[in-house]
């Protein structure tokens, strides 16, 4: 079924309203690589107005992760509710990765269209197959610059509006910013974008994060992907104000959250929180208490959920990893949301380091289980001029961390990420932390099996 057969069929069934009796609607904005580096996290150098007005707008999650610090595994993870170990996406979905979902999965899109919702997904998708992934509508980007053309992005955006008329609507926005481009060693900063002003940072401003080195190559590399975020920034609102023009805001659920952390080593593709930490920021159209910053622990799983409890779309035939956010919106408390699982198996082809492991508010246990392997720094960050930096100079550490500890694991993990938020000192050796160490253990082992990870088999003792 094509999508003008589709949009126009008079068998769909009946249609999610809000209370008003509209369409209820979907916008969900995805970012590539971005930490929670903006002026409603707390950065006070990098520019994001309209990143600010949403957090105003609605709830700013503080403690939001994603699964699997991995571009196409993390995305399958918002677009199924499954961990990626699960939904079989795991690693990249192009070739020569060539990753896909389970043919079986049944798809946020997929489950989407049998409520009568147009989809449509503009920009950067990297999950296969079509089949399990089935779009009304897609674009490859904006014309000019294509994932990081964000004024065509947002001009897409409206194409699609109109196509659709006055239809339910679930739109994924998939941005180029701020990844790393042309092998690495910049961030797409070298040319001008339609409408997009450019505002270049100073290395002498930044901030740098406590898991890297203080260093004139770091500090010129974070100028650079401020920039970047900035130019993500306005894209958001070009889309924020196409939503307003469209009308469909008032009954428009948005969504705005990043696939996983920073590229920079340490970070993206590790299984520490600077890679795991997303930004996540929701408003709801119906939520009365706005400006909420909420101190739930959520993850990805949750974002199917969201989605599925808004336009009151029937889940799959099978139970999923998360729960909605919905009824957290308002609360700034945790509301008994305390724990997230993560599970990470591949970036690329190459880069192969499965980790399983739990989050609290308190402790972090990460079971790696393959330690006697180096862990693989994406392709991106080798070529990164942070890395050749630190492998030039070579640093005994990144930060606060060894360096040797970045790309070397112990078989477990545990850390108290209160006291130590960069993750510097394993506690797991310690006799004083074994009570908590065996509890967090069991829980991620009692995770694997109900989940079934298949690298999970008690029988063969590969637990």
């Amino acid at each position: 079924m094509n999508r003008r057969q589709f949009l126009g069929s008079a068998a769909a069934p009946a249609l999610a309203q809000t209370a008003g009796g509209s369409p209820r609607n979907v916008l969900l904005l995805i970012a590539d690589d971005h930490s929670p580096i903006a002026g409603c996290y707390g950065n006070k150098v990098v520019r994001t107005p309209n990143l600010d007005r949403l957090a105003r707008e609605g709830t700013l999650f503080r403690h939001a992760f994603c699964t699997t610090p991995s571009c196409a595994a993390s995305r399958s993870v918002v677009l199924t509710g499954l961990q990626n170990h699960a939904n079989g996406q795991f690693g990249h979905a192009h070739m020569p990765h060539d990753f896909t979902t389970h043919r079986t999965v049944e798809s946020l899109p997929k489950l989407l269209r049998a409520r009568g919702v147009a989809t449509g997904v503009i920009g950067k998708l990297h999950v296969e197959p079509p089949e399990v992934y089935p779009w009304d509508f897609q674009s490859a980007g904006g014309k000019d610059g294509g994932t990081r053309d964000v004024w065509g992005m947002a001009e897409e955006a409206r194409r699609f509006w109109r196509e659709i008329g006055d239809k339910p609507f679930y739109l994924q926005v998939g941005f180029a910013d701020p990844h790393r481009s042309h092998g690495g060693k910049q961030f797409a900063n070298n040319r001008d974008y339609p409408k997009v002003e450019r505002r270049e940072y100073r290395p002498a401003d930044v901030i740098v994060p406590d898991f890297l080195p203080d260093s004139p190559a770091v500090r010129a590399e974070l100028a650079e992907y401020y920039q970047a975020i900035d130019r993500l920034d306005q894209g958001i609102g070009f889309f924020l104000e196409a939503l307003e023009q469209s009308g469909r805001a008032r009954d428009t659920l948005v969504i705005y959250m990043s696939d996983h952390g920073m590229p920079f080593p340490g970070a993206k593709g590790s299984p520490y929180d600077s890679g795991l930490h997303c930004p996540l920021i929701v408003r709801s159209p119906e939520q009365r208490q706005k400006g909420v910053s909420s101190d739930a622990l959520v993850h990805w799983p949750d974002i199917t959920p969201t989605v599925l409890d808004w336009t009151g779309a029937a889940g799959p035939s099978y139970p999923l990893h998360g729960k909605s956010l919905l009824p957290v919106l308002e609360s700034a408390t945790n509301t008994g949301r305390d724990e997230i699982y993560f599970s990470h198996t591949f970036h690329e082809i190459n880069n192969y380091f499965p980790v399983r492991g739990i989050r609290t508010h308190k402790y972090k246990y990460s079971r790696i289980l393959y330690p006697e392997l180096e862990m693989p720094l994406p392709s991106d960050l080798y070529a990164s001029p942070t890395w050749e930096d630190v492998v030039a100079r070579r640093d005994p550490k990144m930060g606060r961390r060894r360096t040797s500890a970045v790309l070397h694991h112990t078989a477990e993990e545990l850390y108290d990420v209160e006291r130590d938020p960069a993750e510097t000192t394993n506690l797991a050796g310690r006799p004083a932390m074994a009570e908590t160490l065996a509890t967090l253990r069991e829980k991620v082992r009692a995770f694997r099996r109900e989940t079934r990870d298949p690298w999970f088999k008690e029988a063969q003792g590969l637990t």
